[in-house]
């Protein structure tokens, strides 16, 4: 029997993230934030609308909501499953939720599925 490392997901972590992706909003959401100047500030969404450097700490929930154009609850749902798959990391700057994609947790799980599949 083989155990698991501390670095190594578990069956249980590895279906939390399939849970995560299988939401096609959650899914987008994790795309934009590849590339969040991209997506979140340009011309109609200026980079300094932002309170943050979206590319260090992340893009605040208040952007998300209004890419999205859905609740700030409903959003707050996606991101925080998101985060429990280990897919983004948040990070607090004053009252705002800023949420980054967790790179490192990402390509563990892809070598991970590679393994196990």
């Amino acid at each position: 029997m083989t155990t698991r490392t501390e670095s190594q997901p578990d069956a249980e972590q590895l279906l939390e993230v399939f849970k995560a992706l299988a939401n096609p909003v959650r899914l987008q959401v994790l795309r934009w934030l590849r590339e969040p100047e991209r997506h979140f500030f340009n011309e109609q969404s200026p980079v300094d609308r932002a309170i943050a450097d979206p590319v260090e700490v992340g893009v605040c929930v208040s952007h998300l909501q209004e890419k999205l154009g859905l609740a700030q609850s409903t959003v707050s749902a996606y991101m925080a499953s998101l985060q429990r798959a280990g897919l983004v990391r948040a990070t607090r700057v004053g009252k705002w939720t800023h949420y980054k994609r967790d790179e490192a947790r990402i390509a563990e799980f892809v070598a991970v599925l590679g393994h196990t599949l």
